[in-house]
């Protein structure tokens, strides 16, 4: 994934960034809980500010991920809050 701060920055005003909320390719299926509870903290703080932020999934979650990965995601998403 590409630095979602310096996008938000430059585009955050004029466009609304639908998913991207952890790699699902490298760091879902093949990260410990660690790296994907940072990863999603990581683009929630960078894509957050002032809206503009549906939180997804870059892509499908395949079926090998394990279960602990993906309640880590979506549980890490819970908790950094609404906005």
């Amino acid at each position: 994934m590409g630095d979602t701060k310096s996008l938000k920055e430059e585009f955050g005003e004029k466009i609304v960034f639908w998913d991207g909320g952890c790699d699902t390719q490298k760091i879902v299926p093949f990260g410990k809980t660690d790296d994907v509870r940072r990863e999603v903290e990581k683009r929630i703080n960078d894509l957050k500010p002032g809206g503009g932020f549906v939180f997804a999934p870059v892509h499908n979650i395949q079926p090998e991920v394990s279960i602990e990965n993906v309640l880590t995601l979506y549980e890490t998403a819970k908790h950094c809050g609404y906005y």
